[in-house]
């Protein structure tokens, strides 16, 4: 007999990279994620559906995602970027030949292999169409595709309800367009969330904010995701403690809420809107840089590369040694691990929902987010956990596989919750994108948000409220007032802050951001200018050409809504 049901949410996203930097940072982030995460993980749920294994799955793929997985430029580099590793794995087999290196040119011949059976699968398998492969798993009830705002805008900090609409509505819009049909629930950008009347913002400002979810029920959004604490209190674990753990900052402590727990659905108060909680068990049995799986020391290790080739060719080995005195990999003992982890994690969660059951005599549920990158690009052998993860509990006696639509659809929430302002992030609060290193991309974030919501308003006769131009021809006033939004859109990434704050990419981050603004400014000031036509159409051709992200875009989006505050 079932005794609660398990949800595996899979989110992914990656910031706008097209025609901006290769490597170490720009395409190669999404060029990689396509190799080692998005076709693997589509093989494996088309192995399994095909081996009549029932799959449920919740996937997230932001906006600017979907449209970079789409877009001609980016699915030529992916081929270019394919025959570059396969090339390079042929050439690693003879040099390690020559130097008798036979498990090296072994291992050499497994990255080949491995790079040939992606290029298979995205030609012969899924026609070069990795979002229609997706798109066909969620038509045959495998998933739940849901969406995500548009540049995956950290959307607490953000001043102006007009921009949290806007992010929304334009990731409905792109999912619509993609997908076929309207969103049932929504990934909210690392977990954040912001009530009606909160404040929020950088240190010594305030803002009359909208609740989130107020605008999400706008769009028909019926189910989101938060973090354990802003359910049940208590101290945050958070997403990205472990892996920045001599930054992180005083925890916001949440007094604890007892009879409120991540084991059900809640409705929240004032939208209606359904609210699950992310597990913090089996969160940190994965993400864990203790005692998570990825550490063992069978895995992959990611941060050690071949001098000449850049693959990977050594084991994480111990998280006590350096990188010098890491072992070879080997492949069939990692795979031999995953599956022990995998066993392992079907206990867990049968063991959790059963000790819940005989606790409360309720049907309770599980709900697992992870970053997707994590299987298979970070965690090479965390696709085929996953596939086995999927197939034991697809075999449980006492768990239920679901997506997150799913199990709504068949348990009632166990009543209302006032949600509290919070993230994934360090702390469980806003450090992460707003710190001393990131304040002044606020003061520009939100003076761009001003800008676009008043230059929405006052050129509202370019655009209707329903999305589509009102006619007549496709004027430059008309372009630029597109292209404006999309560069509006594309400085609110909340990737920009994070690298920052992180320092894995800040130089890139902070030019990337003052890019985006010092082209939303200029397309400004050429609305505003009745000569020198011959030079603004050929500037905005240029940059449509590069930004050329969510083509259906409406500027509309961002006039300004009820509710809105500005800074003071």
């Amino acid at each position: 007999m079932s005794r609660g049901s398990f949800v595996f949410v899979l989110h992914s996203h990656l910031p706008y990279c097209r025609k901006a930097g290769v490597w170490p940072f720009g395409e190669e982030w999404v060029l990689e994620a396509m190799a080692e995460t998005y076709i693997p993980l589509l093989d494996v749920i088309s192995d399994l559906v095909a081996g009549g294994v029932p799959v449920k799955l919740t996937v997230g793929l932001t906006p600017v995602l979907l449209d970079q997985l789409q877009d001609p430029y980016m699915l030529f580099r992916f081929e270019e970027y394919l025959e570059t590793k396969i090339a390079a794995a042929e050439a690693d087999i003879a040099r390690f030949e020559a130097e008798s290196e036979g498990r090296l040119r072994d291992l050499a011949r497994f990255y080949r292999d491995r790079y040939e059976s992606v290029r298979r699968s995205f030609h012969e398998r899924y026609g070069g169409d990795i979002v229609g492969a997706f798109r066909s798993l969620q038509e045959g009830g495998h998933i739940e595709l849901v969406a995500g705002a548009a540049t995956h805008a950290y959307l607490p900090l953000l001043a102006r309800e007009s921009s949290v609409y806007a992010q929304v509505r334009i990731g409905v819009d792109t999912y619509e367009r993609c997908f076929g049909r309207r969103p049932q629930g929504i990934w909210l950008p690392e977990c954040g969330y912001r009530p009606r009347d909160s404040v929020a913002g950088p240190p010594g400002s305030a803002f009359a904010a909208a609740g989130i979810d107020g605008v999400l029920a706008t769009m028909g959004i019926r189910h989101f995701f938060v973090d354990s604490h802003a359910i049940q209190g208590g101290t945050p674990a958070g997403m990205y403690g472990a892996r920045f753990a001599e930054r992180q900052p005083v925890p916001r402590y949440i007094p604890s809420r007892p009879g409120f727990t991540t084991y059900l659905p809640y409705s929240v108060e004032g939208s209606g809107l359904l609210v699950l909680g992310r597990n913090e068990r089996t969160a940190l049995q994965v993400w864990s840089s203790e005692w998570g799986y990825p550490g063992d020391g069978n895995y992959r290790e990611f941060h050690k590369r071949d001098s000449v080739s850049g693959f990977r060719y050594w084991k994480v080995t111990s998280r006590l040694v350096d990188l010098a005195s890491k072992e070879i990999y080997q492949p069939e003992a990692a795979l031999a691990k995953a599956k022990e982890h995998a066993d392992h994690f079907v206990c867990l969660v049968e063991r959790l929902l059963g000790e819940f059951h005989a606790d409360t005599g309720k049907h309770g549920v599980i709900v697992a987010p992870f970053d997707v990158e994590l299987f298979g690009h970070w965690w090479m052998e965390g696709v085929d956990w996953l596939r086995w993860v999927l197939e034991g509990l697809a075999r449980s006696d006492s768990v239920e596989l679901a997506t997150a639509a799913g199990y709504l659809e068949n348990h009632p929430p166990a009543g209302q919750i006032d949600l509290v302002e919070s993230s994934w992030g360090m702390g469980g609060g806003h450090y992460i994108w707003d710190n001393e290193a990131t304040s002044w991309m606020w003061d520009e974030i939100h003076s761009v948000e001003r800008e676009m919501e008043r230059t929405a308003a006052s050129l509202a006769f370019l655009t209707t409220a329903g999305g589509h131009d009102p006619g007549g021809p496709d004027t430059i006033e008309k372009r630029l007032l597109r292209q404006a939004a999309r560069e509006a859109l594309l400085l609110q990434s909340s990737d920009w802050p994070f690298l920052v704050t992180t320092e894995q990419a800040a130089d890139y981050a902070s030019r990337r951001f003052l890019e985006h603004k010092n082209r939303f400014e200029r397309l400004l000031y050429a609305l505003e200018r009745a000569d020198a036509m011959a030079e603004i159409e050929r500037y905005l051709g240029e940059i449509e050409a590069i930004d050329a992200v969510f083509p259906d875009i409406n500027p509309a989006a961002f006039a300004w809504k009820q509710g809105s505050a500005s800074r003071r």
